[in-house]
């Protein structure tokens, strides 16, 4: 039964590259065109298959409404939560998670330093977006048209002396983070506030969420923080292994 059912789940990669007929079916599975017409037609009656005209087939629409139906159902803060708490408690400070909706970066998650310092950030509210690392990390994965269109559209505000101060050098700061797969904030928002983020991929290896830590240099330096980033990135890879379903944390964006 095992070895009927990973036969037939190889079919489905196969179709994935395109429509292919029986014969070609039956050799990539090294089985006799009757057994691989068995599982073709299986796969048909619950509409993962389709048979065209031409005999060949392809993917089901099936396929593709379940595929949808579970993205739809997936929530990348339940998801990333755990993950988030054991980073905290590992390294101590504040741990957020953001998302780029209808133009705003907005945290959805944080999970607050166990120190007495507080941030101001809150769940539910917009990030500075032209500062904040979840943010660049956000905007540097959108298609360059877009992200140059947004990025001329922002206001900059100079909340301190390190902070972005125009488009051109906004658009820079994103290819940087695009290329280097992680983002800093490293007192643009809060003179004494640093940030290092990483991004979370979904299945299509697009960035879905953005994570980061924070502290202040009270509690730790810049150059302190900065060496967390090999563990906020593998934090990271590890919600996109589980909210994508795939054994790696995605691929790079296309430009």
């Amino acid at each position: 039964m095992s070895q009927t059912v990973d036969r037939a789940l190889s079919i489905l990669p196969l179709l994935a590259e395109g429509p292919a007929d029986l014969g070609r079916v039956a050799d990539r599975l090294g089985v006799h065109k009757s057994t691989a017409l068995r599982l073709l037609r299986t796969l048909h009656e619950h509409g993962l298959v389709y048979r065209q005209p031409d005999q060949r087939y392809r993917l089901g629409a099936r396929l593709f409404a379940l595929a949808q139906e579970a993205v739809e159902n997936l929530d990348v803060r339940d998801i990333a939560h755990p993950h988030l708490v054991a980073l905290n408690e590992q390294c101590g400070h504040t741990v957020h998670l953001a998302v780029y909706e209808e133009n705003e970066v907005l945290y959805i998650d944080k999970v607050e330093s166990r120190y007495p310092v507080r941030m101001y950030s809150r769940i539910g509210k917009p990030v500075a977006i032209t500062v904040a690392a979840v943010a660049k990390l956000l905007l540097a994965d959108l298609p360059e048209v877009e992200r140059r269109t947004v990025a001329e559209k922002l206001d900059y505000p100079r909340y301190t002396s390190r902070s972005t101060t125009d488009a051109a050098a906004f658009l820079a700061e994103l290819a940087t983070v695009r290329e280097q797969g992680w983002a800093t904030d490293l007192g643009g928002h809060e003179e004494s506030i640093n940030c290092v983020g990483a991004p979370i991929r979904g299945a299509d290896g697009r960035v879905a969420a953005a994570m980061s830590v924070s502290a202040p240099n009270v509690v730790v330096s810049a150059e302190e923080l900065l060496g967390l980033l090999p563990l906020v990135r593998r934090t990271a890879d590890a919600v996109s292994r589980e909210y994508s379903g795939t054994t790696s944390p995605g691929h790079k964006p296309a430009p």
